[in-house]
């Protein structure tokens, strides 16, 4: 049997699939999983839960230098990949609130919090058997990276997924809401002077509006294999 790839990335829009396809491959490979984007909603949680201007740029900046965000394998089967601790406390799902979702894009845009944080994933990455998540991982944190996916859907799929990943959790959401929340995050990400959203150019692009979960799985493990 050939040996998998090493280093694996997943870039793509918000909702794309990446998460779930990722942290599928992952175990199935028997690799770290690692979803970079929960480094750039904990610095959001952050600011947000200290009344910070999230529009200054210089303060999120030394923010993201000096925050203390740890990630532990997760300690509770309530389909978290893993647990997010500041400080002491578990902000795993605190994390996914409409007002982060609403902000992260704004912070990751910043080159000082893209650096900081960019750095750190880089060096988790180089350790090899890892399938790392984000936006920018196969053009910017590993462009050296074994095998190169980018998965991508329409704004309005992604936005009645994570509607459906709200509702599944007992809280309240409005759709509309979501996607245009969704379209203004695209385009930040998109138009961004630092590191945009974009495939890498050796990148496997994969379209997740139609196939299912599964196929979708099975066609990215038969890329590793």
């Amino acid at each position: 049997m050939t040996t998998p790839p090493s280093i694996i990335t997943l870039d793509g829009p918000a909702a794309s699939g990446k998460s779930t396809i990722g942290r599928r491959l992952a175990d199935s490979l028997g690799y770290l999983f690692f979803d970079t984007g929960i480094m750039y909603r904990a610095v959001t949680w952050i600011a947000l839960s200290r009344d910070m201007d999230v529009r200054d740029e210089d303060m999120m900046n030394q923010l993201a230098q000096t925050a203390k965000i740890d990630i532990r394998p997760p300690s509770k089967n309530d389909g978290r990949p893993c647990d997010v601790i500041i400080g002491e406390q578990d902000v795993t799902w605190d994390m996914r609130s409409s007002d982060v979702e609403a902000n992260v894009s704004l912070i990751s845009a910043y080159a000082g919090v893209r650096k900081a944080l960019s750095q750190k994933q880089r060096e988790i990455g180089l350790r090899g058997k890892v399938v790392m998540v984000g936006r920018d991982i196969g053009t910017v944190v590993l462009p050296e990276a074994d095998l190169k996916i980018y998965l991508d859907a329409s704004a309005e799929e992604r936005a009645k997924r994570r509607y459906d990943e709200v509702i599944a959790r007992g809280e309240k959401a409005d759709y509309d809401e979501i996607l245009k929340n969704m379209i203004e995050r695209d385009h930040i990400d998109s138009t961004r002077a630092v590191a945009p959203l974009r495939p890498a150019d050796d990148a496997v692009i994969i379209n997740t509006d139609e196939p299912s979960a599964e196929q979708v799985f099975e066609q990215v493990l038969k890329l590793c294999k």
